[in-house]
């Protein structure tokens, strides 16, 4: 099951224990890296371009729950755009 990822107006919670801070995301992502490698041959990315990425999973680090978040919206903060 994909879960949606937050946005600028909402945030993940967890239904069963109320956590909006600490979770485990599993992932699975499809990038083009730039890898440049030094004359030791140690790499370093520069550059990465995400062609995709889906949320597999979603766990509470709180109560552990999986799979148990859902989106809310982010509380206003009162200051005007």
């Amino acid at each position: 099951m994909a879960v949606p990822l937050p946005t600028a107006q909402t945030r993940w919670r967890c239904t069963l224990c109320g956590n909006l801070t600490r979770f485990d995301v599993t992932r699975s992502t499809r990038a083009v890296e730039y890898v440049h490698l030094d004359l030791a041959g140690e790499p370093r990315v520069e550059e990465r371009e995400v062609l995709s990425e889906t949320i597999e999973s979603v766990r509470c680090r709180w109560c552990n729950a999986v799979d148990q978040v859902e989106l809310v919206d982010r509380p206003s903060t009162g200051q005007s755009a």
